[in-house]
């Protein structure tokens, strides 16, 4: 699943950094990228609160 359109970032990738990030901007930037319309932030917000809730 697309996560985020802007960036094309997808959900397999926001859990592979979920444990080392707390926040959706701080994913993005271990990404690579940076977030730009937000309209991401709540479903990358869940990702890693799953993931760090699963550690």
């Amino acid at each position: 699943m697309v996560v985020c359109i802007c960036n094309a970032i997808r959900e397999h990738q926001i859990r592979g950094v979920a444990r080392q990030c707390q926040t959706p901007c701080q994913a993005y930037s271990a990404l690579g990228c940076q977030a730009k319309c937000g309209q991401c932030s709540v479903a990358a917000r869940q990702i890693i609160d799953q993931e760090r809730a699963a550690a």
